[in-house]
């Protein structure tokens, strides 16, 4: 059983909008990495791409909860400061395409039933997430 989970995220698009893609890597309190993941989600701005990573993260941990244990803790790592503003409440989210992509994030909260916290990171400290989006856009899409 898992007690720690630490998801980095990262979405990202070739022009924007433009060709994009997510990429997420989860790792346990003790750094093993337990999944990761890139894919492509067609034409969309960096902002929906980030979304659509936090909701791509959170559905892989709703199909993997029972592997949690019971107290489990759920770190997620965003490197835009603007998904990780409007997540956390401070920025208003004033986009309607935004606003839904953030009510799909809180419902997914919902279904986890475990604390989850954000924090925002510098870009230099998702670079796993980075190189499967990177990966996805590249049409090398890689799976653990």
């Amino acid at each position: 059983m898992t007690n720690t989970l630490n998801v980095f995220t990262d979405g990202g698009a070739r022009g924007n909008p433009g060709p994009s893609a997510i990429g997420v890597c989860i790792v346990d309190g003790n750094h093993k990495k337990i999944a990761g993941f890139g894919k492509q989600i067609g034409i969309a701005t960096n902002n929906v791409a980030e979304y659509k990573a936090v909701i791509e993260a959170l559905d892989w941990i709703i199909e993997n909860k029972k592997s949690l244990s019971e107290n489990a803790r759920i770190n997620f790592f965003l490197d835009s400061k603007l998904i990780y503003s409007q997540i956390i409440g401070i920025f208003k989210v004033k986009n309607a395409d935004l606003r839904n992509l953030l009510f799909d994030v809180r419902d997914r909260e919902t279904r986890i039933n475990f604390p989850i916290y954000y924090k925002h990171i510098p870009r230099e400290q998702n670079t796993k997430a980075d190189e499967f989006v990177n990966a996805a856009l590249d049409n090398q899409l890689h799976q653990v």
